[in-house]
């Protein structure tokens, strides 16, 4: 048996969940940052945002289709820039990716906050039990991450909904909380540039899929699809939410909540089982995103280790097809961040994650271009339309994004990031130097190694 094989067993339909349920990640705790920011003007920003994210999304389902590896932007930046650009940008979609799970993990803890009260310490150990069980779960057969993703995914949609459609239909809900209180953009131009920036972060999860693509059972050239999906969905759901919530009171209240959905339903004396089921999707979108972008952290260290970035050791996997050293690493870095988040988690991850992502979505953007001078002669299933246009303009959004992200972040979030750039440099040069010793050289992928990674 191959120890470095990845099993293809996820399917369109359960990559669809896969990404889409991570890109919808956990508003049941994240929605009164959405107000407190920009007021029930989300609703219109966050399919603005899914359109302007297209240019970036087709370049990643142009690459990924002509490079279709795990190790993702590392490959196509290392090809078109060599290994150290590949290593460094992997190192960003690697923060991108590792925040997230205790990011979801402290849901858990605020929905249990609601129905028992828990002090901060209490938080921290529901995060870290979750993590915890993930992390054990995460070394079984991917099919199970696919088979969860379906049955949450797919669940939760149909619950939020009809959570949603409730709101409109309570006669409680009047335009009037929204029109009357400044509600559509209450901070104006300054909190639509600061929300088209860091809620860049309930997007962050299309970037994903190339990570998955050599665990997928179908033709690479439909990964665009998947991509596209993954921005389309959660962008329209998330406009029908905040609608909803919107108009069952003003802006400032709802920012002030720490769920509103059900703590409204509490309020108006609604049945209580719209608030059960508002908490019981709340988690399903928490579990998802963490199953998610856990997948994907690990399979980042697996994708380094194939162009000899990492030691070797991050690509065995077990008898499950799972990469175990890599969910190791993964794990260390969840219960650092469960100790390390703080009360100000939210707002803190949302800016950190959308700088990176920003970064990386430039450097994407970039690969294709200089990849399609470097080598025209490659075969790409999906060429993305548009042309140098196109990808001017994803250049474009992903530079915004920086600077909006930018903004919010105090001193501490500075040197949390300059910790991790240190960090990813202190990785190369033991790695590097390990690799040395190993007579190993470092090595791009090319369509020629197409299934034999």
């Amino acid at each position: 048996m191959n120890d470095s094989k990845l099993k293809r067993n996820l399917s369109f339909v359960q990559m669809i969940a896969i990404s889409s349920g991570a890109v919808i990640g956990g508003w049941l705790a994240e929605a009164p940052y959405w107000f407190q920011t920009t007021g029930a003007g989300a609703a219109f920003l966050f399919p603005l945002l899914a359109l302007l994210l297209v240019p970036v999304g087709l370049a990643f389902g142009e690459l990924s289709a002509m490079l279709p590896f795990a190790a993702g932007v590392d490959a196509w930046t290392s090809n078109a820039y060599g290994n150290k650009m590949g290593f460094a940008t992997q190192w960003m979609m690697f923060l991108i990716q590792v925040v997230e799970p205790p990011m979801m993990a402290f849901i858990f803890g605020t929905a249990i906050n609601h129905f028992y009260p828990l002090n901060s310490d209490q938080m921290m150990m529901v995060a870290i039990f979750s993590v915890t069980l993930w992390f054990v779960l995460s070394n079984f057969n991917i099919s199970l991450t696919g088979k969860l993703s379906n049955f949450f995914f797919f669940s939760m949609i149909v619950i939020s909904l009809l959570v949603s459609s409730s709101f409109f239909l309570s006669g409680h809900w009047s335009m009037d909380h929204i029109r009357l209180n400044q509600g559509f953009f209450p901070k104006g131009g300054y909190g639509i540039f600061i929300a088209m920036a860091v809620f860049s972060l309930k997007f962050i999860g299309f970037e994903m899929t190339p990570t998955l693509i050599e665990e997928t059972n179908f033709p690479a050239s439909k990964i665009w699809k998947v991509i596209l999906a993954s921005l389309f969905i959660p962008a329209l759901l998330y406009s029908f939410v905040v609608l909803a919530m919107g108009g069952m009171a003003p802006w400032h209240e709802i920012a002030s909540m720490s769920m509103p959905e059900p703590e409204l339903v509490a309020r108006f004396g609604l049945p209580a089982i719209l608030g059960i089921l508002a908490i019981v999707s709340g988690l399903m979108h928490a579990f998802t995103t963490l199953m998610g972008f856990w997948t994907s952290s690990a399979r980042v260290l697996y994708g380094a280790a194939q162009l000899n970035q990492l030691p070797r050791g991050f690509i065995k996997v077990n008898r499950y097809g799972q990469p175990f050293l890599a969910n190791v690493v993964v794990y260390m870095f969840s219960l650092f961040f469960c100790f390390f988040s703080g009360d100000n988690w939210v707002q803190y991850i949302y800016a950190i994650s959308s700088i990176a992502a920003g970064v990386v979505y430039f450097i994407s953007c970039l690969d294709v271009v200089r990849l399609r001078r470097l080598h025209p002669e490659w075969k790409r299933p999906f060429r993305a339309p548009g042309g140098l246009p196109m990808f001017l303009v994803g250049m474009g959004i992903s530079i915004w994004l920086v600077i909006g992200a930018c903004m919010e972040l105090d001193a501490g979030g500075y040197l949390s990031l300059l910790l991790f750039f240190g960090l990813g440099v202190v990785v190369f040069w033991v790695a590097d130097s390990y690799r040395r010793k190993q007579g190993r050289e470092l090595t791009a992928l090319t369509p020629e190694d197409i299934g034999r990674e």
